[in-house]
């Protein structure tokens, strides 16, 4: 089975029709999961304390796009970025 990671974390933001925290520092990180599904389900049970805050935002971050493990690890090597 292949593992695909999803992070799970939320904030309050500056205006609830963007994606700009009020203060990054204070991101709630509810955690690291294996698949979708309890990551879902881990985003839907945060969402839903938060549900009379409007500012309250949590997201489901799809870990597992940012890294290709065909790559060898220096293909990045020559592109000069950190």
């Amino acid at each position: 089975m292949v593992q695909r990671l999803h992070l799970v974390f939320g904030g309050e933001l500056v205006d609830p029709q963007k994606t700009t925290f009020t203060d990054p520092e204070s991101i709630d990180i509810i955690g690291m999961f294996p698949d979708y599904a309890s990551a879902h389900a881990a985003w839907k049970s945060a969402a839903q304390r938060t549900v009379d805050d409007a500012h309250m935002r949590y997201f489901i971050a799809h870990i597992h796009r940012l890294r290709d493990e065909e790559l060898s690890p220096d293909a990045d090597a020559g592109d000069g970025s950190a």
